[in-house]
């Protein structure tokens, strides 16, 4: 995990020098959340990030330049990369097809690729600004097939509150249900 959260202004400034090296990024994970939300609604380990597998070397370098090294290679399925702050970005790299669905290598739970459908790539709102991020849908559907942490049930129920996702298990079964009850009167 990262030593420093990642702050919002950062996260835009990063977002930024990365659109003008003309790399395309989806904000993933909990900011992600946050930026369908509207606004932030925790602190953050990392920012993930979503990145065409092509641009990887671009990425790399603008994360250099902002002092981010690489602390694991484990392409072509993920990247990680801290800066002498200890702020981590998580870059998840993905192969577009013809019909514009991304292909993450291996990253499903079962080791296959892991699929990011066209329509999930999507707009949020980050301090006021629009920022590229992954739809609801999807990021309910990456949120499944590992064990959830506290903040993933908080972040899932946000997320199906505000866009009327139905929860599948674990986030709709009897444990989410006690976390909602005891979490209510957190917004």
């Amino acid at each position: 995990m990262g030593g420093l959260s990642t702050d919002s202004e950062h996260l835009r400034t990063l977002v930024s020098r990365l659109s003008a090296a003309s790399v395309a990024v989806w904000i993933d994970g909990g900011w992600g959340v946050d930026a369908l939300l509207g606004r932030q609604h925790r602190s953050h380990e990392d920012l993930d990030l979503v990145v065409e597998i092509s641009a990887i070397p671009r990425v790399l370098n603008v994360l250099a330049q902002l002092d981010y090294g690489v602390v694991e290679d484990h392409l072509p399925t993920r990247v990680v990369l801290r800066d002498t702050l200890g702020r981590q970005v998580d870059l998840h790299p993905v192969t577009f097809d013809a019909d514009g669905t991304g292909w993450q290598a291996r990253a499903s739970p079962d080791g296959t690729d892991c699929e990011y459908p066209a329509e999930g790539f999507t707009i949020g709102v980050i301090d006021g600004e629009q920022v590229p991020c992954l739809s609801p849908e999807l990021q309910l559907a990456h949120h499944l097939g590992y064990e959830p942490r506290p903040h993933d049930f908080e972040d899932m129920r946000r997320l199906a509150r505000r866009y009327g996702l139905r929860l599948p298990p674990p986030y709709g079964d009897s444990r989410s249900q006690v976390i909602q009850r005891q979490s209510a009167g957190s917004n």
